[in-house]
């Protein structure tokens, strides 16, 4: 954390730092996924459509990633404290407006304000976690934050599902509320202040992201509803492209860019955000399916649905850890691949079993085979862009590729949800199951895809470079960037 104004907590508050900075990213990590196995009782409760249901998932990723890269400027400018608290308050007051929406627009508008307080969170958890501790102890407690971390997104679905099964939906929401209160004081009376030296702000840079992802995806979603030849999806095409276009032209010319693109230059960072984009739009097509498909084909409910999707998420727990020691031998691209080409195999093995009175000792093994592929691809992906770039843009690095992470999982929604209105409904469980055949097969291509980009990445790097060489790419466990 070179440069920054304010060194390491003493002991007393480090303990502090980390508890509140683990609660309080726990809980915008739980919410990324939580909503996955109460898709179905949303949906029946408030009477929406499937292109409406996927804003109640894209709302919340979009508004997250477009401001993660500018989250740590924020923090810098303004105070990482300030910045966490304003955030973990507009996380909670969001999370009470989702859980008394009674329609759709509110609720996604809700879910958009909690994306925006989770990325503020999140990425000044971390800042303030590096900041509070010494170096030799860094690694450590960031390793903590982020293990608590991961096991919010792991026990997403199950908690979403128990939770709808047994309360209702509204309660997915209502569990925020009184955590984040109690929270709130103890953030601003117990957690040091500190600050950083990037302290410029690109807002056209997110203005124009934002701009050019949410009318891509304008255009995914309502092609099937309002004709693809429409004019309406022709200019939402049109302005999401020329929008892009703009954010890559204003980032090559801006003196403090949010996405510094000769960043690119390198072939492990570019090649390892593409690999990021598909890897999280394949995941994120299972997420929002996977539970419907057991609920609406074979008769499941929430909570069921969530215990019989833990041969794909509890995956997380075993096969991340060691994926993430082995790259340490024999590098990022065989493990990175290979996990790919398993959630390839899984989610095509799926597309080519799933029908009406499927059997779910059938489901066993290609959930565990796509959840070991994903469990192996998540750690090593992350941890190759970090390692292309020094050690002082690792921040930068990694904000960028949760940028490309959750515009993946959008977009990986957008097509999914697209392709299913056009070849099945909600009418039937054989209706959904023809709508998810094609769903799965797509997220196995998406799979494919990150697999065939991942071959691209350099071969194994030294994964100890001399210290203290300036320009020298650093292997970091992925841990320790979420």
């Amino acid at each position: 954390m070179s440069g920054e104004r304010s060194g390491p907590s003493p002991a007393s508050a480090r303990g502090w730092v980390l508890a509140l900075a683990a609660v309080a990213s726990v809980m915008a990590a739980l919410d990324t996924l939580v909503v996955s196995t109460a898709l179905g009782t949303i949906r029946d409760d408030l009477g929406s459509s499937v292109e409406e249901l996927e804003w109640t998932v894209n709302a919340y990723s979009l508004s997250f990633a477009v401001l993660l890269p500018t989250a740590a400027a924020f923090g810098d400018r303004f105070g990482r404290r300030l910045m966490f608290g304003t955030g973990l308050a507009g996380f909670v007051l969001a999370s009470a407006a989702c859980a008394l929406s009674r329609d759709v627009p509110t609720l996604v508008a809700a879910r958009a304000v909690q994306g925006v307080g989770a990325a503020l969170v999140m990425t000044l958890a971390l800042a303030l976690v590096g900041a509070a501790f010494p170096a030799e102890r860094r690694g450590m407690a960031i390793g903590v934050l982020q293990g608590v971390t991961g096991l919010g997104v792991g026990c997403g679905p199950l908690v979403g599902g128990a939770i709808a099964d047994g309360l209702a939906w509204e309660w997915i929401f209502w569990l925020n509320v009184p955590i984040g209160l109690l929270a709130l004081p103890l953030v601003f009376t117990r957690l040091p202040e500190s600050f950083g030296t990037r302290t410029t702000l690109d807002l056209p840079g997110v203005a124009l992201v934002s701009g050019g992802a949410f009318g891509s995806v304008w255009g995914l979603v309502r092609g099937n509803s309002v004709g693809w030849g429409s004019p309406e999806v022709i200019y939402a095409f049109v302005a999401g492209a020329v929008l892009t276009i703009g954010f890559v032209r204003w980032e090559l010319r801006s003196p403090a860019p949010m996405v510094p693109m000769r960043l690119f230059r390198s072939r492990a960072f570019s090649a390892g955000n593409a690999v990021s984009f598909f890897m999280t739009a394949s995941l994120f097509i299972g997420v929002f399916f996977f539970a419907q498909f057991l609920q609406n084909t074979l008769g499941y409910g929430p909570l069921d649905a969530g215990l019989r999707l833990l041969p794909w998420t509890g995956t997380l727990f075993v096969c991340a850890p060691i994926a993430g020691a082995l790259a340490d031998r024999v590098g990022e691209r065989p493990l990175l691949t290979g996990g790919l080409l398993l959630q390839a195999i899984g989610m095509g093995w799926l597309a080519l079993l799933a029908e009406p009175g499927l059997s779910y000792g059938a489901m066993i093994a290609p959930l565990a085979v796509a959840g070991c592929g994903i469990s192996m691809a998540i750690p090593t992906v992350q941890s190759s862009v970090v390692g292309a770039v020094d050690r002082a843009e690792i921040g930068t690095a990694a904000g960028i590729n949760g940028m490309m992470r959750q515009l993946g999982g959008v977009f990986g929604i957008a097509v999914a949800v697209a392709i299913f209105a056009g070849a099945g409904s909600y009418a039937s469980p054989a209706a959904f199951a023809d709508g998810f055949v094609p769903v799965a097969a797509l997220g196995a291509g998406l799979s494919l895809a990150g697999a065939a980009t991942g071959l691209l990445l350099p071969a194994r790097r030294p994964t100890t470079p001399p210290a203290g060489s300036p320009g020298t790419p650093t292997r970091i466990d992925a841990a320790s960037v979420g």
